[in-house]
């Protein structure tokens, strides 16, 4: 019973229990894939039946995450069918409960708003989006947004954190940005605001079909 109830795993030469943070950014970008394109639905098509299936299954992955156990979770496992053959990368069980007890809240939000009363507001948008802001920046870069607010909340120091963000140390030296690295960064947000304004007009016309394939679709 201990074992099927517990958060994160014990692993020799970690003092604590912790977490595989490469099968948990999987998951990550997996929802945040099945949300994007719930999303997108609702802004270009006004459909939210899809939101609502994803909502449901978004607390109730959570939900097993975070009060039974992260292993069961759905989404963690097919994270780590993913990424089985990469070694793992462990992190503190503790700060990641502490995220995903944010995520139970914000789903739980749009859980009630939109499939219990069936009604959408700013107030489910912005909760939407805050969702999506959370799982991209854990899939894409590693960095757990709730993770952040845990010291805030204790006074104990994080530990095991994903790329050893909570250890201070010097930063090595390709990890260093320059001043002409950053010029570059700025000119190419320069040359793509550039390219809206001098080109807006021939970019906005549809592409015409090359090979006549659509053409010869609709005659058929």
């Amino acid at each position: 019973m201990g074992k099927t109830f517990k958060f994160g795993e014990d692993v020799e030469g970690y003092n604590i229990p912790v977490l595989n943070e490469r099968e948990i950014r999987a998951a990550a970008g997996i929802l945040f894939f099945v949300v994007l394109i719930a999303f997108m639905q609702i802004i270009f098509r006004e459909n939210f039946d899809m939101i609502k299936y994803v909502i449901t299954a978004f607390l109730t992955d959570f939900l097993i995450r975070v009060f039974i156990n992260p292993k069961y979770s759905p989404t963690l496992i097919i994270g780590r069918l993913i990424v089985r053959n990469q070694v793992p990368e462990y992190v503190g069980a503790k700060q990641k409960k502490f995220s995903w007890i944010i995520g139970v809240g914000l789903s739980a939000i749009m859980f009630i708003h939109m499939v219990i009363i069936n009604a959408y507001s700013p107030i489910t948008g912005i909760t939407c989006l805050i969702c999506l802001v959370f799982l991209f920046f854990e899939s894409a870069f590693g960095i757990c947004l709730g993770c952040k607010f845990y010291k805030l909340f204790y006074k104990e120091k994080a530990q095991y954190c994903p790329g050893e963000v909570c250890d201070v140390k010097a930063k090595q030296d390709i990890q260093k940005t320059s001043g002409v690295q950053l010029l570059i960064v700025l000119g190419f947000v320069v040359f793509i605001v550039m390219n809206v304004f001098l080109f807006k007009d021939n970019f906005s016309k549809k592409p015409y079909d090359i090979f006549g394939i659509n053409k010869t679709a609709q005659t058929k």
